[in-house]
């Protein structure tokens, strides 16, 4: 099974118990902000005059747990239960909003229904993320600021990895940008079975034109991998019989 995450972490782990044999090939690597990390500084020793400090990622997670330790009375969100796991044990303390649906629409909606009142919102998250969580805050009344927390770049490529892709089973794809990244490394080829974490993912794939086998409905890294059980199910179903198991 091919893991493109910037490291295996949790997600290796959970394939390896379930008896998978792990190739991990990083298609997206983490960076300092363009400005070495000197905005981010900067917004985090004026943390506690912020409501709210919102996550997008473990990434981020990592880069604002010590600002988050040291200013208690800040309430902590995150879009998802991996987010949110990688801040709390960093900072020491429980995230306030995690929403039930791991996307930005999600945590929004979450957000808005949980803070009705006007709230100062600081949201740490990548150089490339969508806008669609601050603009949402903002057309809701809050006060947002957006800072970015670490770039998204593409690693340098390995010539073996052509060799891994080529033997690989399968491909999960956690991010859209690790799908662009492998687009433009390997084109729209991908081994028998390819997994998309969600629905954005899937919607980048389908602009490259790349084909997946399925989209978890749990956009999670536990929906991701059990939707990659189902697929792999149903795939060796089909080569055994010839036609999809009924059951």
């Amino acid at each position: 099974m091919l893991v493109t995450r910037e490291r295996p972490g949790e997600l290796a782990e959970m394939l390896t118990a379930r008896g998978a044999t792990v190739i991990h090939i990083p298609l997206v690597a983490i960076a300092e902000p363009s400005d070495g990390g000197t905005d981010l500084r900067r917004v985090l020793s004026d943390l506690s005059e912020f409501d709210w400090l919102v996550v997008t990622s473990a990434a981020g997670s990592e880069r604002v747990a010590d600002a988050a330790a040291d200013a208690p009375g800040v309430l902590l969100a995150a879009v998802g239960t991996a987010t949110a796991r990688e801040l709390e044990s960093r900072c020491g303390r429980p995230v306030d909003l995690v929403p039930a649906v791991q996307r930005a629409e999600a945590l929004l909606a979450s957000f808005v229904e949980r803070a009705p009142t006007p709230q100062r919102v600081l949201i740490a998250q990548a150089d490339i993320a969508a806008p669609t969580l601050a603009d949402g805050l903002r057309a809701a009344g809050h006060q947002v600021t957006v800072v970015t927390a670490y770039r998204t770049v593409t690693p340098e490529a390995d010539p073996a990895a052509e060799v891994e892709v080529a033997r690989a089973d399968a491909v999960l794809f956690a991010s859209g940008s690790s799908v662009t990244s492998w687009c433009r490394r390997f084109g729209t080829v991908v081994p028998p079975v390819a997994i998309a974490i969600g629905p954005s993912t899937a919607e980048v794939a389908d602009r490259f034109g790349l084909k997946l086998s399925a989209v978890s409905t749990d956009h999670s890294l536990d929906g991701l991998v059990t939707e990659l059980e189902r697929a792999v199910a149903l795939s060796r179903s089909i080569e055994h019989d010839g036609s999809p198991n009924p059951e």
